[in-house]
C-alpha cells in the first residue's frame, strides 16, 4: 500500500480518481484539524501558521511512507518465523523491527543478523528500497520547489498590474492608456499558460496548493479568482481585440479550478454575500469609463451573471476549505499595493531603536 501510494503521488503523472488513498486521508486527517486550531490565533498570526502546514505536512509524509515500509517489512521478516539473530539470542518482532530499520537507513550495524536465504533476501530487497526511496524522495523536491516558483513569479508581477489584493477592477483600469488592452491581451495570454502550468503542476503535486504565498493578501486562489473576473468582465461588457483571447484564458483558467476541486473533493457551494451586488456593478463600469475603457452598449448583467456561475461556487469551496479570502471585483479604498509599502515607513512607537542603532552599522 505504501509503495503503491509512492508511486502514484510522486511518479504517475495524473490525477488518482479511487476513492480510498492514503495520502489523501493523511490530508483530511490533518488539515482539517491544522485549519480549526488555527483559527482560535488572533487573525494577523492565523496566515503565518497556515503557511507553515504545507512544508511541515510533506516532511510528515515522508516520515510516514519510510515507517511504513519499516513496519512493513519486519511483518515479513516476523510471517517467516522472525529467522534473524543478536548477539546469539532471538527477541522476537522488536527485533525484526531493528532490524528492518537499520536495513532500510542502510546502518548495517551487524548486531542483528538474518540467519536464512529468504530473510536475506528480504533484508537485500529492502535495503535496495531504502536507497530508491532515497532517490525518489531526492528527485522529488526539485519539481515541486520548481512548479512552486513558477506559480509564485506569476503572482508577485500581478501587483503592479492589478493591486494588492488583484481585483478585475485594477486589471482593466491600469490598462486604460492607449493601446493599453493590447498589452491586457498579452497578459492573458500568459495567463493563459500560467493556469495549463498550474494545473499539470497542481495535478501532479497536489500538495502545492497547501503552500501559502509569500504575503498575506495574495494567494493562487485570489490571483486565479481576477483572472477570471477580469476575462468574464471583458468578454461580457468591454469592446476590443482582446476578447477572443479572454474566452480561452477563461476557459482554462476554469478547468483548473474544477478539477483542483475534483482533486480536493471541494464540492461548489454558492457563497454567503453576493460578491458583485448590481449597484457595486453600475459604479465598476462607471469608473471603468472614466478610466478610458471603452463599453459596450447592450446591457452586461445577465451575460455576466452566466459567466459568474460557472466558477464562483468553485471559488467559494476552495476558498472555504484551504480557508483562503475570495478576492473583491473592487479594491478598497486607500489601499496601496505591496511594492508601495514598507514597514520602515511605518511610525516607530515610543523609545523603539532603529536596527541600525542598535548594532552600530547598516545591514
Amino acid at each position: 500500500m505504501v509503495l503503491w501510494e509512492g508511486f502514484e503521488t510522486i511518479i504517475l503523472p495524473r490525477r488518482v480518481t479511487r476513492r480510498f488513498r492514503l495520502t489523501r486521508l493523511f490530508y483530511r486527517g490533518t488539515w482539517l484539524p491544522w485549519r480549526f486550531l488555527v483559527g482560535k490565533l488572533p487573525a494577523r498570526r492565523q496566515e503565518t501558521w497556515l503557511s507553515f502546514f504545507g512544508p511541515l505536512s510533506l516532511l510528515a509524509l515522508l516520515t510516514l511512507w519510510a515507517f511504513g515500509l519499516i513496519v512493513g517489512f519486519a511483518m515479513l521478516h516476523w510471517s517467516v518465523g522472525s529467522i534473524a539473530v543478536t548477539h546469539g539470542s532471538y527477541n522476537g518482532f522488536l527485533t525484526d523491527l531493528y532490524l528492518s530499520a537499520t536495513t532500510f537507513i542502510t546502518l548495517g550495524l551487524g548486531d542483528a543478523v538474518p540467519v536464512t536465504r529468504l530473510s536475506r533476501f528480504l533484508v537485500v530487497v529492502e535495503s535496495g528500497m531504502g536507497f530508491g526511496f532515497l532517490a525518489l524522495v531526492i528527485g522529488y523536491l526539485p519539481p515541486l520547489n520548481q512548479s512552486f516558483s513558477r506559480r509564485e513569479v506569476s503572482i508577485s508581477l500581478l501587483d503592479a498590474r492589478a493591486g494588492s489584493p488583484p481585483t478585475a477592477f485594477q486589471m482593466l483600469a491600469r490598462h486604460g492608456y492607449p493601446h493599453g488592452m493590447e498589452a491586457l491581451r498579452e497578459l492573458l495570454h500568459e495567463w493563459e499558460i500560467w493556469s495549463a502550468d498550474f494545473l499539470e503542476g497542481h495535478l501532479s503535486y497536489p500538495i502545492l496548493a497547501y503552500f501559502r504565498s509569500q504575503h498575506d493578501n495574495q494567494s493562487w486562489l485570489g490571483a486565479l479568482t481576477a483572472i477570471l473576473d477580469t476575462c468574464a468582465l471583458v468578454m461580457a461588457g468591454v469592446e476590443g481585440f482582446c476578447e477572443r483571447q479572454a474566452e480561452l484564458t477563461f476557459a482554462i483558467a476554469r478547468h483548473a479550478l474544477v478539477d483542483l476541486s475534483l482533486v480536493f473533493r471541494t464540492r461548489p457551494r454558492k457563497g454567503r454575500h453576493e460578491r458583485l451586488p448590481p449597484e457595486q456593478l453600475a459604479q465598476l463600469l462607471e469608473e471603468l469609463s472614466r478610466a478610458g475603457i471603452k463599453l459596450k452598449e447592450a446591457p452586461t448583467e445577465e451575460r455576466l451573471t452566466e459567466l459568474r456561475r460557472m466558477y464562483e461556487p468553485y471559488v467559494e469551496a476552495l476558498a472555504s476549505y484551504f480557508h483562503l479570502k475570495v478576492p473583491r471585483w473592487m479594491p478598497d479604498e486607500h489601499k496601496v499595493d505591496n511594492w508601495q509599502a514598507s514597514s520602515w515607513d511605518r511610525p516607530e512607537p515610543p523609545g523603539h531603536m532603529h536596527p541600525e542603532n542598535e548594532t552600530g552599522s547598516h545591514f
